[in-house]
């Protein structure tokens, strides 16, 4: 066993079985062989008796001649791994318990993988962030796709895949905690973002997504993890967050840099306005609603106090029309004091941890600035905000409504009862003016007058616009496949152009690390099946087939449905209900989120995906050839396989 020709062979199952011989990869012939293979590493040296070989190879439904066909594989890899063998073979060695894959430790790439992860944690423990980073990035580099790869399906390697995936989850969160320590921030965060998608109700990712984000100055975006995570926990377990995850919170909270450390100063999306020497975005496409909130302004220096309700998709500008009001409204003489329904900044980027009602007094006390305001919503609380209210003209900007307390709703109903002849505007802004959470408040405005404005997608022409603006000149079709890109949204359309060119649109598209970490994190608010079913239709193409993606699940259409429904209410699908009464809609998959979804998968990940679409079309019969032909591209090594065997059923083939 341990001759050098022994020596030189290495056996790799961190990603589709692979046998190298130097730098030779060895044929390991058809997919039953290479699984069969699989299930001896995974034994690491103990026997396996012949009739358990034909269980687990077939997983109950075994045809006659298994035996004989478990030997032939045998027979052939003995000639693949121990090609120079004199008598009988010390590689792969039948005994009376079965047959073994005698294996030295150190040609096993998990051996490997798992004593760099044991030294990285030692150089970790003693300070050697260098060292450790190296050691860990060579572990992680030995992964070339999802454990086990083709085998992970059965039965008998659920438990080591599992075992390896956790694994792999472990040493991704070590090389995010060393990623902080070396002061690579953006990279730790997109690690960290990656991890909890993937196993969203494990804390201890969730603890390295905020302690990265504070540690980029991104102390808001910190806590809204926080209440994400606290709110998955308790709809999918009816459990709170552990005391440590709490402790972090509040450090948070607090700015302890005794336990943080120092964040990094970084004016991030969630920063007010522009700093010195950043030059805004032009607003495009919202001429109307700038033209109504002059108005407003117009109409409150007169006397008449006014409300507004402005809603839009995260994105939508919201934030940046609020900015241009506050700057139009300074100008014109009014004060502009604001707050924000959850946790807010203030203007030296702190957490403030009051409640909006006070941010609101904070902003509009003239003197003793400093005195604490009791909370809640007593007559104390709203006759201070009338009081000064009254004294000058005032903008309440008020963002984020969809996050603001129940008692906060109480008081804004209460003030827009008895608040009438002031020199005031009080608009606030919220996500969807639908939810249940603000109907109660909205309809109680509206009785009071209040006007409602609603942001919608940029249009083409608006992108052909800003284009020009940025000194650019695109063809209509140019302005057409960057509209399509970003569906129209300011945000994500404003982070394509921060890219070049090339890099916006066509084959060398690429999705910003913003946009990423957006629908990155919707998709950790989706469950497992939902994630799954995502997977199939991304590799599919841009239009849900509800029937192929149920069918290739082995699941009814009445269960998948309200997957895409989940997908849709988390902003990752788009609901098209078709231009008129005679159109029956249709689940659309977005380009960015669709390439997002793509790119977490591994070649080996993708190539199943498209050999079991492949194999479902064909077997469905009446499917475009081109459209199967596509998928069985796609397949790579799996395209041998993908083809249904006609002399089976269809439940079988789902069991192979």
């Amino acid at each position: 066993m341990n001759s050098s020709h022994e020596q030189t062979r290495r056996y790799a199952i961190l990603g589709p079985v692979e046998v190298l011989h130097g730098e030779t990869l060895l044929n390991l012939g058809p997919r039953q062989r290479r699984v069969l293979l699989t299930r001896l590493l995974i034994e690491d040296g103990r026997p396996i008796s012949l009739p358990q070989l034909c269980r687990d190879l077939w997983q109950g439904d075994q045809p006659a001649a298994a035996a004989s066909s478990v030997r032939a594989h045998i027979s052939r890899l003995r000639s693949v791994l121990d090609p120079v063998r004199q008598g009988r073979s010390t590689v792969l060695v039948n005994g009376p318990a079965g047959y073994a894959l005698k294996v030295p430790r150190e040609a096993q790439d998990t051996v490997l993988f798992e004593r760099s992860l044991a030294r990285a944690r030692e150089l970790l423990r003693s300070n050697q962030f260098a060292s450790a980073h190296t050691e860990l990035e060579t572990a992680l580099g030995l992964w070339r796709g999802d454990a086990l790869g083709e085998s992970a399906e059965y039965a008998f390697a659920a438990r080591e895949a599992a075992r390896l995936a956790a694994a792999h989850h472990d040493a991704r969160e070590l090389q995010a905690t060393i990623l902080i320590e070396l002061g690579d921030l953006e990279r730790a965060v997109g690690i960290a973002e990656d991890l909890v998608v993937k196993a969203p109700l494990r804390e201890a990712s969730w603890a390295l997504l905020m302690r990265s984000l504070y540690k980029m100055g991104r102390s808001v975006e910190a806590l809204h993890q926080y209440g994400r995570f606290r709110t998955m926990l308790a709809k999918n377990l009816g459990l709170d967050p552990s005391p440590g995850l709490n402790d972090l919170h509040t450090a948070i909270l607090r700015h302890d840099t005794a336990v943080l450390g120092s964040p990094r100063h970084s004016r991030s999306a969630t920063t007010l306005s522009p700093g010195p020497g950043v030059t805004a975005e032009p607003l495009v496409g919202r001429t109307a609603e700038t033209a109504h909130l002059t108005a407003v302004l117009q109409t409150a220096a007169a006397g008449r106090t006014q409300w507004v309700v402005l809603s839009g998709e995260p994105g939508s500008g919201k934030t940046r029309l609020l900015d241009e009001m506050s700057d139009q409204a300074e100008a014109a003489g009014f004060t502009v004091t604001r707050a924000v329904g959850g946790q807010t900044l203030s203007e030296s980027e702190e957490i403030s941890v009051v409640c909006p009602a006070t941010q609101l007094l904070d902003g509009l006390r003239q003197e003793d600035a400093g005195t604490p305001t009791k909370d809640g919503t007593g007559g104390g609380q709203l006759t201070a905000l009338l009081r000064e209210l009254n004294r000058q003209p005032t903008v309440c900007v008020i963002d984020d409504l969809d996050w603001a307390t129940p008692d906060f709703h109480a008081l804004l109903r209460r003030l827009s009862i008895v608040l009438r002849g002031a020199r005031v505007a009080v608009v606030c802004a919220l996500r969807n003016a639908d939810v249940p959470m603000a109907s109660g408040l909205l309809a109680e405005l509206a009785r009071h007058g209040a006007t409602r404005l609603h942001l919608e997608p940029l249009s083409v022409a608006d992108v052909a616009e800003l284009l020009t603006a940025h000194g650019e000149s695109a063809s209509p079709d140019e302005a057409s496949a960057l509209h399509r890109r970003s569906e129209g949204n300011p945000f994500t359309l404003g982070e394509l152009l921060k890219l070049r060119p090339d890099r916006r649109t066509g084959p060398s598209a690429r999705v910003p690390a913003s946009v990423r970490s957006v629908v990155q994190a919707r998709l950790a608010e989706l469950p497992a099946a939902a994630k799954t079913m995502l997977t199939y239709a991304a590799a599919d193409g841009e239009t849900l087939d509800i029937g192929l993606l149920a069918d290739v699940q082995g699941m009814s259409r009445d269960r998948l449905l309200p997957l895409a429904d989940a997908a849709v209410t988390a902003r990752v699908l788009i609901w098209d209900a078709g231009p008129d009464e005679h159109s029956t809609g249709r689940y659309r998959f977005p380009e960015l989120p669709r390439e997002v979804v793509l790119s977490t998968l591994t070649p080996s990940s993708r190539h199943l995906l498209h050999a079991a679409l492949a194999r479902e079309l064909a077997r469905s019969g009446g499917a475009d050839p081109a459209r199967v032909a596509r998928h069985l591209r796609a397949a790579g090594p799996m395209a041998e396989v993908a083809e249904p065997d006609r002399s089976r059923s269809p439940a079988q083939d789902h069991g192979r």
